[in-house]
């Protein structure tokens, strides 16, 4: 059990931390040096640890897991967030502070399915199987999660990118309060509602559908012919 801890706790350091470097690498590439210039385009994991997301969480939900279920099933943190100017950003000539941080906001994902690819490859080749295995489900269920769209989630800041100006603004608004209302609502609220035997966990309904899928499609690209 203390391996599947350590391999929980490692993939999902790594998944969070290349995460954050995926969104500071994009702004860069489009002409913001504000991750640069705050040493945030670092691997150096010290350089992006927030203590909540990167320290207490991943523990908490290994120790606790292991203690209820005797395994690790589940797996999530973040990091520091990279500092970004969205009014540096431009591409050529083109300078849309909405669109491209939609853009710089997609790394993140993109990342973490580009290192679930990766791991995919890695485990064909039969090294550490195990922890392979975690860190393939970590960084889709963080690429995933990300996407949600609502602020501060990956997936908000891309919905305040392609909306209206007006309904943008409203949204980007939400930010403030996004990570409480996403926590309420995806956590708390389906806790609740369970003591009265109301099912309602649309987080839980939509990964048990999309992660097999995902598991699947990812192991399959990479040669896998029976899938995950």
């Amino acid at each position: 059990m203390i391996i599947e801890a350590i391999y929980g706790v490692l993939a999902t350091l790594i998944a969070i931390i290349l995460h954050e470097l995926a969104h500071g690498l994009a702004a860069w590439a489009m002409g913001d040096t504000t991750a640069k210039a705050a040493g945030r385009l670092s691997l150096n994991p010290l350089k992006h640890v927030d203590k909540i997301g990167t320290v207490f969480l991943p523990i908490f939900l290994v120790v606790s897991q292991l203690a209820t279920m005797g395994r690790v099933a589940f797996m999530f943190g973040w990091a520091k967030p990279v500092p970004i100017n969205a009014q540096a950003l431009h591409i050529g000539t083109s300078h849309n502070p909405r669109r491209l941080m939609a853009l710089v906001a997609l790394a993140g994902p993109v990342m973490n399915f580009t290192l679930a690819i990766l791991g995919a490859q890695l485990l064909s080749l039969g090294y550490a199987a195990d922890f392979f295995t975690y860190f393939i489900e970590v960084n889709l269920v963080l690429g995933l999660f990300n996407l949600i769209p609502m602020p501060p989630m990956d997936g908000g800041r891309v919905l305040v990118g392609v909306l209206p100006l007006r309904a943008a603004i409203w949204v980007s608004g939400v930010e403030k309060y996004g990570i409480v209302l996403v926590m309420l609502l995806l956590f708390v609220l389906p806790t609740l509602l369970q003591q009265f035997n109301i099912h309602f966990d649309p987080l839980t309904d939509t990964f048990n559908t999309v992660l097999p899928w995902a598991l699947d499609l990812v192991m399959r690209i990479t040669g896998h012919a029976n899938g995950f």
